[in-house]
This record gives C-alpha cells, structure tokens and sequence, in this order.
C-alpha cells in the first residue's frame, strides 16, 4: 500500500466518524426538538382556561368599572347640588349675614369706646384725689 492510499483510507475513516458523530446528533436534536414540540402543545392546551379566566375576570372588571363610574357621576351631580345651594344661601342670606355682622360689631365698638371715654372722665377725677391723699394734702 502506498502513502497515497493510505491517506485516502485515513480520511475516508475520518469521513465516516464525522458522519456517525453527525447523525448522533441530529438524533439528539430531533429528540429535543420532539420534546420542545410536546411541551409547547402542553403550554397551549394550559393557556386555554387561563384565557378564559382572564376573560371572566375581565368581565367583572368592567362591570365594577361601569358601577363606580355610576357611584362618580352621582358624586358629581351631588357635587353640583351642593354647589349651586351654596351659591343660592350666599345669594340670599350672604348680604343680610355680613350687614348684621357689620352693624354689631360697629355697635360693640362704639360701646367699648364710649365706656373708655367714661372710664376716663371718672379716672382724672379719681386720679387727682388719689395724688392729693397721698401727699396728705387737699386737691
């Protein structure tokens, strides 16, 4: 045999385990490839009921959203009400509330300054006594 056939019988043996290791895996990657496809059918068949309860779910949401909504809209409306009937009391009592305010207390002013102007009539009289009794003389 010569060198040249040799070589030839060398890389044709290499060939073949290049194959056989090549087949090996694409055994191994069809086997994962099976796996993977089982467990996405899995995933499908399990994703069914989990939509549907989100659907359920999302039912009920929207039902409880119409309600509040419902329960805001009163709100509003009650907020309106309260407001107008604010502005009719102020309206209608505001002006005679703040008159009557203004005239008692222009009235307690007055009265307050008129018992000063008293205190201090009787004080300058009573102020002048005091001083002569306390030099024990007359005034």
């Amino acid at each position: 045999m010569t060198a040249g056939q040799i070589a030839a019988l060398v890389a044709a043996g290499a060939f073949v385990l290049l194959v056989v290791l090549m087949g090996i895996v694409l055994v191994k990657l069809g086997r994962t490839l099976d796996e993977a496809t089982i467990a996405i059918r899995k995933a499908h068949e399990n994703s069914d009921p989990l939509f549907s309860g989100a659907n359920t779910t999302l039912t009920h949401v929207n039902t409880q959203l119409e309600r509040v909504d419902g329960i805001t809209a009163n709100a509003q409306a009650v907020t309106g009400n309260v407001s107008a009937l604010a502005s009719v009391f102020t309206a209608t009592l505001g002006g005679p509330l703040v008159k009557a305010a203004a005239l008692s207390y222009g009235v307690s002013k007055a009265i307050r300054a008129r018992r000063k102007a008293k205190a201090g009539v009787e004080g300058k009289h009573s102020s002048g006594r005091r001083r002569a009794v306390r030099r024990g003389g007359r005034s």
